[in-house]
């Protein structure tokens, strides 16, 4: 049994397997994905788990060198946006870029994201996308 990190087997395997300008989305339960498109569904319940407690497990093990984020994040969603942006920068994460939600939603629809993962999330635009870096020295 793995003793810590990320406990769902399916999302430690997607981290394990990104590579560099890999893209992963963490996303709320309302976001369109793709059909066809992997999917780690964790939302259990409304709000279960959360966006930013997803995503912070997530960052412990994912090095990430650039975030993309709703540009209504900031007004429509403050605590989440402030708590977003508070988890890129302890992991280092400095390379954000803001969209409109529409421009977000295209982004995530093509190919090219290696996978997304659904929280309970219920609150409005918590979702961003995580390009994968390289963990060098």
């Amino acid at each position: 049994m793995k003793k810590n990190g990320t406990l769902n087997a399916q999302l430690s395997r997607i981290i394990a397997q990104m590579g560099h300008g890999d893209r992963l989305v963490i996303c709320d339960s309302g976001l369109p994905i793709p059909r066809g498109s992997e999917i780690v569904d964790l939302a259990l319940t409304k709000g279960i788990p959360g966006f930013i407690d997803t995503l912070k497990v997530v960052l412990e093990e994912l090095q990430v060198e650039a975030a993309v984020v709703a540009t209504e994040l900031a007004t429509a969603n403050k605590v989440n946006h402030r708590a977003l942006r508070q988890a890129l920068e302890s992991a280092g994460v400095t390379n954000v870029k803001d969209v409109p939600h529409d421009e977000f939603k295209a982004m995530t629809s093509g190919g090219g994201n290696i996978a997304f993962v659904r929280t309970g999330e219920a609150t409005p635009y918590a979702n961003v996308l995580l390009i994968g870096g390289v963990a060098f020295d």
